[in-house]
């Protein structure tokens, strides 16, 4: 690869992972009740209300879900791979790969999401554990239904609180265990591999 497609790749790579974060991290918000006012999430929206608006003309949400935002995550991801495999291989994916290894990515952001959002709250609690801003407040409310979830299947450990760790390790083990062979399978549909280093 050329220095110059060596940096048009790596500007794809972060313009696209930054706008897929801002749209994960407005869904997954949404789905635990984040406080909608909070300035930053007033930011993740405005950022990310454009093409929502458009999507939800032709696509309802259902049971409780933002099926628009999916929709919207999976066809910013397909687009992303599709560039990169063109870009690093001068070849185009199949659509069932695209569709398996977009899952895959988006499967592996929300889970690197909440591996930081975790790790962020426990460094909080330990440095400073009566700060309040906006951000303490969005990461609060998106790992507590999580966190709690753990905690109520949890036997009396004395005051201290695992629920932390058992959550990143479950996540680690998600990311190996199905994570790792979705993708391996959506490559396994192509002719060249769409993992992109």
């Amino acid at each position: 690869m050329s220095y110059l497609l060596q940096a048009i790749f790596t500007l794809v790579q972060i313009a696209f992972g930054l706008y897929l974060s801002l749209v994960m991290l407005r869904f997954l918000l949404q789905s635990v009740r984040a406080d909608f006012y909070n300035p930053l999430s007033q930011v993740i929206v405005k950022l990310t209300n454009h093409p929502l608006r458009w999507l939800r003309r032709v696509i309802p949400g259902y049971a409780g879900i933002d099926w628009p935002c999916i929709v919207l995550l999976l066809l910013v991801q397909g687009l992303e791979l599709f560039l990169l495999t063109f870009i690093y291989t001068g070849s185009l994916p199949t659509v069932p790969a695209l569709l398996v290894l977009s899952i895959a990515h988006l499967l592996q952001l929300c889970i690197y999401v909440y591996i930081f959002c975790i790790t962020l709250a426990v460094l909080i609690s330990w440095i400073n554990p009566g700060a309040y801003n906006p951000l303490t407040v969005l990461i609060y409310q998106l790992t507590n239904p999580i966190l709690g979830l753990v905690r109520k299947r949890m036997p009396d450990t004395g005051g201290l609180d695992f629920s932390p760790m058992l959550v990143l390790l479950a996540g680690f083990l998600f990311l190996s265990l199905v994570v790792a062979p979705l993708m391996d399978w959506g490559n396994a549909l192509n002719d060249i591999p769409v993992r992109i280093p």
